[in-house]
């Protein structure tokens, strides 16, 4: 199993605009049959010294393998949601893992 998981830092946090749009480009990856699971969300509103809150979404695509993950890496999907949004992120975080 491979599991990618995206946090994602607006640059303007305050526009609703921005928020709806990102929200539906990352909605747009779901179509992207190597996926196996796909989870998209906002911070929850659990406050503990321990837990990071500051990013504005997360997601977590679960994946069989490396190379299915790759695929989805080079996808046109992918390929147009970055094109398309990446001028709404002032950062982006990956973390990636194996089981």
């Amino acid at each position: 199993m491979f599991v990618h998981t995206v946090f994602f830092w607006l640059q303007h946090p305050e526009s609703q605009d921005d928020h709806t749009a990102l929200q539906a480009g990352l909605e747009t990856l779901k179509a992207i049959t190597e996926i196996s699971a796909a989870y998209i969300g906002t911070p929850a509103e659990t406050r503990r010294p321990v837990i990071d809150h500051s990013y504005d979404f997360s997601l977590t695509f679960v994946f069989t393998d490396k190379a299915a993950h790759d695929i989805y890496q080079a996808h046109p999907v992918h390929l147009v949601f970055v094109d398309k949004c990446a001028h709404l992120w002032e950062r982006v975080q990956i973390y990636d893992a194996v089981s």
